[in-house]
């Protein structure tokens, strides 16, 4: 299936890729180094409405449609993979559940400044126990008055530590199993609402991910989304628009990985010719464009399925699965590309290979997303 974008998809994909290139490309390698958040570039992607791609302009986004989102993240991920994720988790799983299933003061008080980039967003599901089973989670929050005090520990939480708002799934009932789970919005700064351990990652090195602590922590009745009990389904949904951009992610890196390597291959002289000309080095070469275009189509196409108001779910595991899987195959054959070099540091298919690892865990692992597509076939 072909895909062409619209003049104004095209439009934003161009002042995406002006942007990351000119911004965040030069500084990459840098930050990857030093751990270092990009808080700044963050703010210009707030006022230039990347932070709230999907949030309708009455609540302070942009009002774009999936499919420019997916663009934008490509061009995003490309320049720097650890702003992308950061870029991803804010837009798709803090500021789509409370557009989705925020009440009007949640969305007033919250979504606007988020939606704005005035303010981080983070989402809070995994815990020790409880990975690719959220059901087995041990987080309680229990009604007290006019407020719910939450117990609990979040594990891998991607920007957790510099993010000012978090969306966070605890049990209210906990003989119900999902269905007694709920979700909550927590403030930064909130008695109880803590961080504790910052992992030290393999990539994405600029994206904290951290442990969130919740010791009693005493938050408003009025910050639950939905009702009690819709929290499992306000997850589920938040994943499957946050699989478009993660595959969004994977195809960004990808790209970068395969432009890379073009260049290196045109440059580099062995034999007394341009590796480029062997049939080896071209033949990798070929199946990775082959590869990128398939995720991109599938990638786009979820996002349009997404953007009619049909059932995406499905779409939006395939598009992650094999976009994620391919990117790393993308990675491997951009080390091998550059020989010894590609090894090292000074070259920056080192971090794309780094970076693209975790694509097949986050988000739903390739096994869950091969679990959601067979359940999709078969029924159940």
């Amino acid at each position: 299936m072909g895909y062409q974008l619209t003049e104004e998809q095209r439009m934003i994909q161009a002042m995406v890729r002006d942007f990351a290139r000119e911004e965040l490309l030069p500084t990459a390698a840098e930050r990857d180094r030093t751990c270092e958040f990009p808080r700044e570039n963050l703010r210009k992607m707030g006022e230039l409405g990347l932070m709230g791609m999907n949030v309708p302009a009455e609540y302070g986004g942009a009002g774009a449609d999936t499919v420019s989102y997916s663009a934008a993240m490509q061009e995003v991920a490309y320049a720097c993979a650890a702003t992308a994720v950061i870029m991803s988790v804010h837009n798709s799983v803090a500021c789509g559940p409370i557009y989705l299933f925020g009440s009007d003061f949640l969305k007033e008080t919250y979504l606007k400044p988020l939606a704005a980039g005035r303010k981080i967003g983070s989402f809070a599901l995994t815990e020790p126990s409880a990975g690719s089973d959220p059901a087995n989670q041990h987080t309680k929050a229990v009604r007290d008055g006019d407020s719910y005090v939450i117990t609990g520990n979040k594990i891998f939480i991607s920007t957790g530590k510099n993010s000012d708002v978090t969306v966070v799934t605890a049990y209210t009932d906990k003989g119900k199993r999902h269905r007694g789970i709920s979700a909550f919005v927590v403030e930064k700064g909130t008695p109880g609402f803590s961080v504790g351990k910052e992992e030290e990652k393999m990539g994405l090195r600029a994206s904290d991910t951290v442990e969130l602590i919740f010791d009693e922590c005493r938050v408003p009745a009025g910050n639950l989304l939905g009702q009690e009990g819709d929290g499992f389904l306000i997850a589920m949904a938040s994943l499957d628009g946050g699989r478009i951009g993660i595959a969004s992610q994977s195809v960004g890196i990808a790209q970068a990985c395969l432009e890379a390597s073009v260049s290196y291959a045109r440059e580099r002289v062995q034999f007394n010719k341009s590796i480029s000309q062997f049939q080896g080095i071209r033949w990798m070469i070929a199946d990775m464009a082959l590869e990128i275009e398939a995720a991109r189509l599938l990638t786009f196409n979820a996002a349009a399925m997404r953007d009619r108001g049909e059932n995406f779910g499905a779409a939006a595991s395939m598009a992650k699965l094999y976009a994620s899987e391919m990117a790393n195959r993308a990675a491997y054959k951009a080390i091998q590309v550059h020989g010894g070099y590609g090894y090292m540091k000074d070259f920056p298919v080192e971090r794309y290979y780094r970076d693209a690892r975790v694509l097949t865990i986050y988000e739903g692992t390739s096994e869950i997303q091969r679990r959601v597509i067979a359940k999709h076939i078969f029924g159940r």
